[in-house]
């Protein structure tokens, strides 16, 4: 599930996968999970978040789940798409080419690729996972640049931000306005932090009400201030494009400056 585009910090919570049932149980269940219905083989999990087939776990740290680098130092990362979706699809991966060394290129018969579909709601596995990988990306509400970086960047092996292992120093989850079939959604993860800062402005961050039981209440709040905005998804932030560098070794674009927003220095 995925907020609307709007205003940052004050994005709409709405349901993209409305044909999803959940299989959930108890008042904070740990393996609450989203399903598609019989005869779409996927599971999600945190609203778009795919579970692997072949890793046991929904955390990217070995090598094995990373894209790997071609003899021109660039990760190349191949990909099929839809005609009708393409020109959105190639205007949000415009950020990764100019900023890290990650290349989307179309597929030339690779084995491993991103099969980019209009299927059911926007989704991914996290990271590399082998074989045709399908990122969904509904021509009904999934095109727009951020929500596409959003679940590319899942693809290439990041997380939620909220889900961060140092988030309660950052936000707090208000669990009185989350349902319980959606509690999951909002338990932190083992995650490698890549000893960058807690970014609320990133692409990867929930909305403040995404998932609330009542209309308009918080889910997530910002501390120590609340007014910060948050679930962004205009496009990528200089730490989510900081976070890709480290993580792929891009050499090259690791103290890359905007002229008006320079990125921390951490390397």
């Amino acid at each position: 599930v995925h907020a609307n585009k709007g205003t940052p910090g004050h994005i709409t919570n709405t349901y993209r996968h409305q044909s999803v049932h959940s299989r959930c149980s108890g008042a904070v269940n740990w393996i609450c999970m989203l399903s598609f219905p019989p005869g779409v083989d996927h599971t999600l999990v945190q609203g778009d978040v795919a579970l692997s087939k072949r890793r046991n776990a929904m955390k990217c740290w070995s090598e094995h789940c990373k894209w790997g680098k071609s003899y021109n130092g660039l990760v190349e990362v191949p990909y099929t798409v839809n005609d009708s979706e393409k020109a959105s699809i190639k205007t949000a991966m415009e950020m990764f080419h100019r900023r890290t060394c990650v290349r989307f290129v179309p597929r030339r018969g690779q084995s491993d690729y991103l099969s980019i579909e209009s299927d059911l709601g926007c989704w991914s596995t996290i990271g590399r996972d082998g074989g045709q990988q399908v990122v969904s990306l509904s021509v009904y509400g999934c095109l727009d640049r951020g929500t596409v970086q959003h679940e590319l960047l899942h693809a290439l092996g990041f997380h939620h931000e909220h889900t961060r292992s140092d988030r309660d120093q950052y936000v707090r989850i208000n669990w009185e306005n989350i349902p319980a079939v959606n509690a999951f959604d909002f338990h932190k993860m083992d995650t490698n932090n890549l000893n960058t800062p807690y970014d609320y402005s990133s692409v990867m961050h929930y909305g403040r009400t995404t998932f609330a039981s009542t209309l308009g209440a918080d889910t997530i709040t910002p501390i120590p201030d609340s007014f910060v905005p948050i679930g962004q998804r205009e496009d990528m932030s200089d730490i989510d494009i900081l976070r890709i560098n480290k993580l792929y070794e891009c050499s090259k674009y690791r103290n890359h400056q905007t002229q008006n927003n320079p990125l921390p220095e951490m390397y």
